[in-house]
């Protein structure tokens, strides 16, 4: 009965999966949809316009967007992921049990999504608001999906780097939400108006557009969630007793 037992418990699994999978998916793909929306409304001008003018952005030095929002919001970056790496050997008091494997899952993912947006950014044409002519710089503004083409600005502005000090540790809300639901639901709330806060304090000072953060948070929803899925199927095949 034992190998019956097992048979059972994996078919379960696998079931279980799949659904995880295609509920992931279409989660991806309709705020896939929703961005590309925005990015034909071609809004972000509209409004960086509310917020700027010729002799710039007036919240760009300000003290929350600077130093609260853009310099803590790194900092705490920093702590979470130092958290990250000291729960793998010891597990913290004030942290969900989970087994090793999901906890080297989930801050491998983290390190994944924290060094692909610097990586996106470095090879962008795209500059930021703030060196538009509009705004007192000396670039024209060109749409980030005009491949190849320069604004005559510095660049290396798409998409946002200091939205993925939050929208990074998104890989928490898929390591928890089978064994720890509630704390699931809470990391993840957590990270998504974290991540939403620092987009806006990037926005206000004139560093970014919206586009920016939306596309720093899909592009890490959809690397962890393939992450996710790979890692799951790879322990299906190496374990299928494994939950």
């Amino acid at each position: 009965m034992a190998p019956l037992n097992r048979h059972v418990a994996g078919n379960a699994s696998t079931v279980a999966e799949r659904a995880l999978l295609r509920r992931d998916l279409t989660w991806c793909i309709c705020l896939l949809a929703a961005l590309l929306f925005w990015d034909l409304a071609a809004r972000d001008l509209a409004v960086m316009r509310n917020w700027g003018g010729a002799a710039g952005f007036a919240l760009r030095d300000d003290w929350i967007t600077t130093v609260l929002l853009h310099q803590g919001g790194r900092a705490l970056g920093w702590v979470v992921m130092a958290l990250l790496v000291l729960q793998l050997w010891w597990p913290l008091p004030f942290w969900p049990v989970l087994p090793r494997r999901d906890r080297l899952w989930w801050l491998a993912t983290c390190v994944l999504c924290l060094s692909l947006i610097p990586g996106l950014k470095h090879i962008s044409l795209t500059s930021c608001p703030w060196s538009l002519s509009e705004f007192g710089g000396t670039a024209l503004y060109v749409s980030h999906w005009r491949w190849g083409v320069t604004d005559n600005g510095g660049g290396g502005c798409f998409p946002s780097g200091h939205a993925s000090a939050a929208f990074s540790f998104l890989a928490g809300y898929f390591a928890l939400r089978q064994a720890h639901p509630l704390a699931a639901r809470r990391w993840l709330a957590s990270v998504v108006a974290l991540g939403v806060l620092f987009g806006v304090g990037q926005t206000l000072r004139g560093a970014h557009y919206p586009s920016h953060t939306l596309w720093t948070a899909w592009i890490c929803l959809a690397v962890t969630t393939a992450s996710r899925h790979a890692w799951l199927a790879w322990q299906s095949r190496t374990d299928p007793n494994a939950p």
